[in-house]
């Protein structure tokens, strides 16, 4: 039996033990909720440590160049261009200059108006409508370009609104005035500031101004530079230029052709005073031009000049003596030549001419007369003669990539009768525009080759030089009197041959007409001609000599005389005002 004693025992046990559990239950919800805190404490506190040597390391290791590249980010960039002096024409027209150009950038964090009213405020400067200036406020909060080129006038016009969050970064911008009129004369300067064609390239030395100062500016003004009231002037004149462009065009579209030239010299100095070219482009949006267009193919591409190269023949002969100008040859008006057929032009509708005079080849353009007249001389002697007058080589003007002539090899040429007989009518070599009117310019200059020229020198601001280019002395290649006597054979041509469309009233004008097929890529010839004419004026007292040059001109009546020889007439008229050359007998 269990006594008493034991069963109060046990009883204490239990409920000891019972006290013991109560205990711990109600310690356990006690310490769960402090053991968590804890936890998070420690997490926070890790978590603190380790974004405290994060920022250590950033601030200490790593902030110089984090620094550096968050000012990169903050910079607005305006490319700085080199100054450059003006370029004037003949008459001292502005052709090229600087001017300063702004571009404005909004920050509309910092906006002390509402968006729509500063977009009100800007829309007429920048000529952007303002609900399309909103949508740019929206991009983001700063550094949004707005516009471009803007002039200095309308940068003042911006400041005047006094509104906040408004940047406008100066750039120097070279402009040109006249757009299209002088492009492959002078050129063009590109975004960087760099010269890309033209004169702007040639003629960098003359064009810079020093800059002793490499210190930017205030206010992120391009450096301070050493400047001078001197401009580049160019012995073309404006005037006469625009009326030569403004007739090519007209010609080019007439006749649906592809390119031409109308080139303007002053014999007696190598003066250039007009160099039309189309297609042309706008020197001041020169992003926009086809590549092709930079190029100045009055300079830089060759062309077989056909008959306008007769008289230079003619004169060669004559300084050789194989002819006299009075002398008479049998023209048939077709002949075999070494396997080939050398015809005249106009022999399908009147045959052969038959006993003319030296003055009627030039006249009615005789392909085979010329061919009998260069006969006559030593193909030695003809292929020096050719050398002399610098076939082959270039006229040195001043602009750059110009082309050389090409002129067969001297022991082909020696060898190959055909390639005289060829050469006697203007084809079979080839030249540029350029040396097809320095050619000229011997006929009217007394026989002297000159270097054509498109730049005067260096002018202050009363106009007297201070720098002239250096160009060699010119070259007597044909006596005196016998650039006189071609000079008035070619007046036959005008007077009442195929030149006859550039007769003027009251002007005695010499000419020549020229159409030659035209050779492709593979050396043979097509339907396509390439037609021109050359004029020298006036005749009693030669000075001015005036070229057209049409490529590719369409039509069944494309030629010479229906297509460049009203172009120069026309701008023979000009020229005779602008130079005051008074009519014959005034």
């Amino acid at each position: 039996m269990v006594s008493t004693r034991d069963r109060s025992r046990s009883r204490r046990r239990t409920s000891k033990f019972f006290r013991r559990r109560a205990t711990r239950a109600t310690q356990l919800p006690l310490q769960a909720p402090r053991l968590r805190l804890m936890m998070v404490w420690g997490l926070l506190l890790f978590s603190m440590v380790g974004l405290t040597v994060q920022l250590a390391q950033l601030q200490l290791e790593e902030g110089p160049e984090l620094l550096a590249m968050a000012r990169e980010q903050q910079k607005i960039y305006s490319v700085s261009r080199a100054a450059r002096r003006p370029v004037i024409d003949s008459q001292g027209n502005v052709v090229a200059v600087d001017r300063m150009v702004y571009t404005l950038f909004v920050h509309p964090s910092m906006f002390n108006q509402p968006l729509p009213e500063v977009a009100s405020q800007l829309s007429s400067l920048v000529e952007i409508e303002p609900t399309a200036l909103l949508e740019q406020f929206g991009q983001q909060e700063t550094g949004i370009r707005v516009a471009g080129n803007l002039s200095e006038e309308t940068a003042k016009r911006i400041r005047g609104l006094q509104l906040d969050g408004i940047d406008l970064l100066p750039a120097q911008q070279r402009l040109y005035p006249h757009q299209e009129l002088l492009a492959q004369v002078v050129g063009y300067i590109d975004y960087d500031g760099t010269a890309q064609a033209g004169l702007e390239y040639s003629y960098q030395d003359q064009l810079l101004y020093e800059e002793p100062d490499q210190t930017p500016g205030l206010a992120g003004l391009p450096p301070v530079v050493a400047k001078d009231d001197q401009s580049l002037q160019l012995t073309i004149d404006s005037r006469l230029q625009r009326v030569a462009q403004r007739n090519l065009a007209s010609t080019l579209a007439q006749h649906r052709a592809k390119r031409g030239t109308v080139l303007v010299m002053d014999s007696a100095s190598g003066e250039i005073l007009a160099m039309a070219v189309s297609p042309t482009y706008d020197p001041n949006r020169y992003y926009d031009a086809d590549v092709e267009q930079f190029k100045n193919w009055a300079v830089s591409d060759l062309y077989e000049p056909g008959s306008t190269f007769k008289p230079i023949n003619i004169a060669i002969a004559l300084e050789a003596g194989v002819i006299n100008p009075d002398d008479q040859l049998y023209d048939e008006g077709r002949i075999p030549y070494e396997g080939w057929t050398i015809q005249n032009s106009d022999f399908s509708v009147s045959g052969g001419h038959g006993t003319i005079s030296i003055t009627d080849v030039l006249r009615y353009s005789s392909n085979v007369g010329m061919v009998h007249i260069m006969e006559g001389m030593d193909r030695e002697a003809y292929y020096s003669a050719l050398e002399a007058l610098g076939l082959g080589q270039e006229t040195g003007v001043d602009l750059p990539a110009e082309t050389a002539g090409q002129l067969k090899d001297r022991s082909e040429f020696v060898s190959k009768g055909i390639e005289a007989a060829t050469t006697a009518f203007g084809q079979g070599f080839s030249l540029t525009p350029m040396q097809m009117l320095q050619l000229q310019a011997t006929l009217a200059n007394g026989g002297k080759l000159v270097t054509p020229h498109v730049v005067r020198g260096l002018v202050n601001q009363a106009g007297e030089l201070t720098w002239q280019p250096q160009r060699p002395a010119p070259k007597q290649v044909f006596d005196p009197s016998v650039s006189q006597q071609v000079l008035e054979m070619m007046e036959a041509v005008v007077k009442d041959g195929t030149g006859k469309p550039a007769q003027i009233s009251g002007y005695r004008i010499a000419g020549k007409t020229g159409t030659a097929q035209k050779a492709n890529e593979f050396g043979q010839y097509g339907n396509q001609r390439i037609t021109s004419f050359v004029s020298i004026v006036p005749v009693d007292d030669p000075r001015y000599v005036v070229l057209a040059v049409i490529d590719e001109p369409q039509g069944d009546n494309a030629y010479g005389s229906t297509v460049a020889a009203p172009l120069v007439k026309s701008v023979i008229e000009s020229l005779l005002v602008f130079e005051r050359v008074p009519p014959q007998g005034s």
